[in-house]
């Protein structure tokens, strides 16, 4: 049986950190001298509907299930989003619900793509709502709630299970309560680390905290519409950023385990940070080579910088940008889709396939081949010292498939649906629906073509925006506890 009255009390629980959260963005906003009413009605709302939600709820029992957890990590997504985009609308930022929903679920699920052409012309308050709402999407919304929240009881396995990305969950503790709050504190002192390096390269405060809320968060809004080579012209703020990018594609729990437990040996033999690297590294000598015998003049260091910051920043899925690179040879676009693809690490802030997976999927092929020799070889696939069960690998190759599958299926309906109805951009292509549907799905902001970094996502038709805004939640959840809601057998009573 499904656990509703507990279900309903854990939202209602969520729901009154979103209303701090909102409030937190409305003294900002005040400290700016700009009206409370943008956020003031959003937070009674959030309140009122928590404090429905915890009186449904009370007298629960605390033992939470799976299906109660799958429950939990889907609906509060859409709820958070639903609500979140009332200061959008209150405060008249945005034409239309479609954009509202699209810009704020675009956020929480860390993905950075935007329906706001001016950035400069936005209260600050909503400014620092956007980067917030990215920050706790990025660690994601219920796993970073378990450290703050131990009430769940058992039930804070079963929303970790639901909601920790990747195949594989390494426990940094034996409570995941307590797993959370080490991860959570890494997350906060990378954040701090980010905004105070910004800080001392030349961005103002405000700018500072926020793309380190974005940048340690792999999200990408920032506060400006312009390119930041071309908004800050520092170097130094690149290389920082470019950093910061990295690290936070590298698994939380392997930072937890190698760095601060001083076992720094064991940091560059993971497979899966090696399988990382190389991608990235290979990619932007790649793409530096290019540019440098492209013959436009660009010193070395110009074009390693900004190889290495856009590669980077797509495949850890942060989406920021120094340069337009939809602009670059057409012979690199098969290299930044493909690093769109992979992703970062697993237990990272980042989307896409993760690193582990096609590490896995690469070892699983060999051994195939292997066997072809060897029909009774008995090869076991492994991962450093460790092997993976067998049961893993059928569950794999199901989310290679259905992430593949919704990629090319999310490409074809955004290529039919009429994307820009006022032909601001009729050249439209599949190559770019395409671009559309990597960029929502691997939760990265910036596509392809016209919807690279050079402009916003404005011209979406409300359809297209809808579809993109569900690509970006099922790749933020990785598919399958979605999925699983539209299952015959996840609604049985037993």
């Amino acid at each position: 049986m499904i656990n509703w009255k507990l279900i309903s009390k854990v939202m209602g629980l969520l729901l009154f950190i979103e209303a701090g959260l909102m409030l937190l963005c409305l003294l900002v906003g005040c400290l700016y001298g700009e009206s409370p009413a943008t956020f003031a009605f959003p937070i009674l709302i959030a309140a009122v509907t928590g404090t429905i939600g915890v009186f449904c709820g009370r007298n629960a029992q605390k033992t939470m299930g799976r299906r109660d957890g799958y429950i939990v990590v889907s609906m509060v997504w859409l709820l958070f989003s639903f609500i979140g985009m009332l200061p959008f609308l209150f405060c008249h930022c945005v034409p239309d619900m479609a954009s509202a929903f699209f810009e704020t679920m675009s956020g929480f699920t860390s993905t950075g793509a935007t329906i706001i052409d001016n950035l400069s012309s936005m209260p600050r308050g909503i400014l620092f709502w956007r980067s917030v709402i990215q920050w706790i999407g990025g660690i994601g919304i219920v796993f970073f709630t378990i450290a703050i929240l131990p009430a769940f009881g058992v039930g804070e396995v079963r929303l970790f299970a639901a909601e920790a990305t990747g195949p594989l969950h390494n426990k940094v503790h034996p409570r995941i309560s307590v797993a959370a709050k080490w991860i959570g504190g890494i997350y906060v002192a990378l954040t701090i680390l980010c905004a105070l390096s910004l800080r001392v390269c030349g961005m103002t405060t405000f700018d500072s905290i926020n793309y380190a809320l974005c940048t340690t968060a792999t999200g990408g809004y920032g506060t400006h519409s312009e390119l930041l080579s071309d908004y800050f012209h520092s170097p130094a703020i690149e290389y920082v950023l470019i950093f910061f990018m990295f690290a936070s594609g590298v698994n939380y729990t392997l930072i937890y385990y190698t760095i601060l437990k001083g076992k720094m040996k064991k940091f560059f033999a993971d497979m899966e940070l090696r399988a990382y690297m190389l991608i990235a590294f290979v990619a932007a000598a790649v793409c530096a080579t290019t540019l440098f015998l492209n013959g436009d003049g660009h010193p070395i260091e110009y074009c390693i910088r900004h190889s290495l910051f856009t590669v980077i920043s797509l495949q850890t899925t942060t989406g920021l940008a120094t340069v337009d690179y939809t602009l670059w040879p057409v012979q690199l676009m098969p290299v930044l889709l493909f690093v769109m693809f992979a992703g970062a690490s697993s237990g990272s802030t980042s989307g896409g396939l993760k690193c582990i997976r096609l590490v896995i999927m690469w070892k699983v092929l060999r051994n195939e081949f292997t066997r072809v020799l060897h029909p009774r070889a008995v090869i076991p696939v492994r991962i450093g010292d460790n092997i993976i069960p067998t049961s893993i690998l059928p569950t794999l190759l199901g989310f290679a498939a259905l992430f593949v599958g919704a990629l090319f299926t999310g490409a074809f309906i955004l290529a039919l649906s009429g994307v820009d109805p006022n032909d601001v951009h009729p050249d439209f292509d599949y190559y770019e629906a395409f671009g559309l549907a990597m960029a929502s799905i691997s939760n990265v902001g910036p596509g392809m073509g016209y919807y690279g970094p050079a402009h916003s996502w404005a011209i979406l038709s409300p359809l297209a925006k809808y579809v993109c805004s569900f690509l970006m939640l099922i790749g933020r959840l990785e598919i399958f506890p979605i999925v699983l809601l539209f299952t015959r057998s996840f609604w049985r009573k037993k």
